[in-house]
C-alpha cells in the first residue's frame, strides 16, 4: 500500500538530525491528512521521557523515534539507543489503525540505525521501564 518515496524527505531529515546530530531526543511521525505520505507531526529536545509519553495521543495513532539513554550496569557508563515506536492505541479509530499498520514498514526500512522496535497498544507497553528492558537485553552485543 505504501512505498518508500510516500516517506517525505522531512521524515528522513528529522530522523538524522536526530541519529548524527543529535539535534533532537525524539520525532514524532503521523500521516497526512490525505493519508499518502508519512510526515513530521513534531521534534524535541526534551530529555525527560515523560515528556515523550505525554506527546502520544489516547486515541490515535503515531510512529515515534526516540533516542534512548541509559545506565549500565558495573560503572560503564551510558549507552544510547534509537527506538522505533509504533503507537496504536487500543481506541483508536480501526481504519487508523489499519492504515499505520500497513504503512509501518516503508517507514521502519527508510530508518537505518534504529536498534530496537516498541508496538504500543497502551502506555504500559511504552513505560520507560519496558522500553529499558528492551533496549539493555542487546547491551552486553556492543
Amino acid at each position: 500500500m505504501f512505498s518508500l518515496d510516500q516517506v517525505a524527505d522531512e521524515s528522513l531529515t528529522a530522523f538524522n538530525d536526530l541519529k548524527l546530530g543529535k539535534k533532537y531526543k525524539f520525532v514524532i511521525y503521523t500521516l497526512n491528512d490525505a493519508k499518502t505520505e508519512i510526515v513530521v507531526d513534531e521534534t524535541s529536545t526534551d530529555p525527560d521521557y515523560d515528556t515523550f509519553l505525554e506527546k502520544l495521543p489516547e486515541n490515535e495513532c503515531k510512529y515515534a523515534v526516540y533516542d534512548f539513554e541509559y545506565e549500565i550496569g558495573g560503572g560503564e557508563g551510558k549507552r544510547s539507543k534509537i527506538v522505533f515506536f509504533t503507537w496504536s492505541p487500543d481506541t483508536a479509530p480501526v481504519r487508523s489503525k489499519m492504515v499505520y499498520a500497513s504503512s509501518k514498514d516503508s517507514l521502519r526500512r527508510a530508518l537505518n540505525g534504529v536498534a530496537a522496535d516498541v508496538q504500543g497498544t497502551d502506555f504500559s507497553e511504552v513505560a520507560y521501564e519496558s522500553v529499558l528492558d528492551r533496549v539493555s537485553k542487546g547491551a552486553g552485543s556492543h
